[in-house]
């Protein structure tokens, strides 16, 4: 149930039109539902302005097609992270309107249309290595409103391709940095913006890479201001945080 809804059904109560005690009842499974393997959390949406967003790995299909079905049941649309084509499949059984983004490993569901910002969030990758978690970033903010810009395989190694990019660089009111090996990227593009940097380090690298260890000691390191650092392939915590700030 989201902030509108609740609005309607109170709407509704007062003309009439609704009982007490239906609303009542709705309103007792509002802060959350517990279906023994889960608590699934009905008041997200009102608290933090999008629903619960359910992470799939370690879950079997049948409880993500669960607790899937009990967030539409209350009209939310779902985002499924780390998500199988397994996954797809089940919550497809279940649900129209379903699209799954492969390379994010997202299944998201649209039920109600969300409110779109005109301000874009650019996602910028190091190589075509780093990819799939900039797409989990870049397909979680869209799917929570907004506009997004894909500058891919810009890293280092030649700079010159980053600088091309300048111009787009700077339209963005946020931009997530994503980065493995040694992960300089972020500091290089928090160097030219004047806009918050959320720096996303990937486990791509070599041995000593430490699977993105030393992307993210790096990115923690940084001598450039205005740079913030989600952990290591945390794709949709740096998607999730730049629409927050994209929003404000």
């Amino acid at each position: 149930m989201n902030e509108e809804s609740l609005r309607r059904m109170l709407e509704k109560v007062r003309k009439g039109e609704t009982g007490i005690d239906e609303a009542v009842e709705k309103l007792k499974k509002l802060p959350f539902e517990d279906l023994g393997f889960a608590k699934v959390d009905h008041h997200r949406n009102i608290r933090n302005g999008y629903p619960e967003v359910i992470y799939c790995q370690g879950k079997t299909v049948e409880q993500i097609k669960a607790i899937a079905k009990r967030l539409m049941d209350r009209d939310n649309n779902i985002m499924a992270t780390r998500a199988s084509r397994e996954v797809y499949e089940g919550i497809r059984e279940i649900a129209d309107n379903v699209v799954y983004y492969e390379m994010a490993r997202i299944v998201v569901v649209n039920r109600v249309e969300v409110k779109k910002s005109e301000k874009i969030i650019a996602v910028v990758t190091a190589g075509t290595s780093d990819m799939p978690v900039a797409e989990e970033a870049a397909v979680t903010a869209e799917t929570m409103g907004n506009k997004v810009e894909r500058i891919y395989d810009v890293g280092v190694a030649g700079i010159h391709r980053l600088l091309a990019n300048t111009d787009a660089l700077m339209r963005a009111n946020v931009l997530i940095v994503v980065a493995g090996m040694e992960g300089a990227l972020a500091s290089v593009v928090g160097g030219l913006v004047d806009k918050p940097v959320i720096a996303v380090p990937t486990s791509v690298g070599y041995g000593a890479n430490f699977g993105g260890l030393s992307a993210l000691l790096t990115m923690l390191n940084s001598c450039a201001s205005g740079i913030g650092v989600v952990n290591i392939d945390n794709g949709f915590g740096a998607g999730y945080l730049a629409s927050m700030i994209n929003k404000l």
